[in-house]
C-alpha cells in the first residue's frame, strides 16, 4: 500500500494531465456535429499507425525470453493494423457516397 501511495505522489502531475486530457477530449468530441463523427473517427483510426510503429519498436527491443512483451507487441501490431485498415475502408466508403453517378440508361 505504501509503494502505491509513493508512486501516486511521484506521478501526481502526470495523473492530473491524463485526467485533464480525458475531460478536454470529451468536450471536444461532444461538440462535434453528428454528421462529422464518421470522418473524424476514420481519420483517428488512420493515425493509429503510430501504435503499429511503437509496437514494432517494443517487440524489437524486448528480450527474447520475455514472452509477455512479445505477445503484447504482436497483439498491438495486429489490432493496430486492423484499426488502420478499418479506418481507410470507412473513409473509402464515405468518399464513394460523394462521387457523381453515371448517366441513367
Amino acid at each position: 500500500m505504501n509503494s502505491t501511495i509513493n508512486w501516486l505522489a511521484a506521478n501526481q502531475q502526470v495523473i492530473y494531465i491524463v485526467i485533464l486530457m480525458i475531460f478536454v477530449g470529451i468536450e471536444v468530441i461532444g461538440r462535434v456535429p453528428s454528421v462529422l463523427h464518421t470522418p473524424l473517427m476514420s481519420g483517428a483510426n488512420a493515425i493509429h499507425g503510430v501504435v503499429i510503429v511503437g509496437a514494432i519498436i517494443v517487440m524489437g527491443q524486448a528480450p527474447k525470453d520475455n514472452i509477455a512483451a512479445l505477445i503484447l507487441g504482436f497483439l498491438a501490431v495486429v489490432l493496430g493494423t486492423i484499426n488502420v485498415v478499418g479506418g481507410f475502408v470507412v473513409t473509402d466508403r464515405m468518399l464513394e457516397m460523394f462521387k457523381k453517378k453515371g448517366p441513367k440508361k
